[in-house]
């Protein structure tokens, strides 16, 4: 038995100088918060450069959206002549209108199109 108690002597020496159960549970810890950065936080960090070029293209595709239909409005009330004066003043905005749904429509369409072929 005298050398039973030694060995455990010896074990409770060795796991207080490696700090036990407590170090254990701290570097348990430090291992799950290391974990958790490296599959969730890092990923998002690395997403902000996709989605700001994503958000800037779809603000530009949607500013030229718009001044295409007003260059378009602008086309048919000035250039058109004496076609659209008087009481047909109000056709150059329906023409217009149809053209803005038929590119949203366009759009829409497009967007829910399924890319997986299979």
């Amino acid at each position: 038995m005298a050398v039973r108690s030694g060995r455990s002597q010896a074990g409770e020496k060795q796991a207080k100088a490696d700090g036990g159960f407590l170090s254990d549970v701290s570097d348990l810890w430090q291992l799950v918060v290391a974990y958790f950065k490296q599959e969730t936080i890092e990923p998002i960090k690395g997403l902000q450069r996709f989605v700001g070029f994503g958000l800037a293209g779809s603000l530009a595709v949607g500013l030229g959206g718009v001044l295409l239909i007003l260059g378009l409005l602008r086309l048919l009330q000035t250039e058109t002549g004496d076609a659209f004066d008087g009481n047909f003043s109000f056709v150059p905005y329906v023409i217009t209108l149809v053209a803005a749904g038929a590119g949203a429509g366009l759009a829409i369409k497009a967007g829910m199109t399924d890319r997986r072929k299979s």
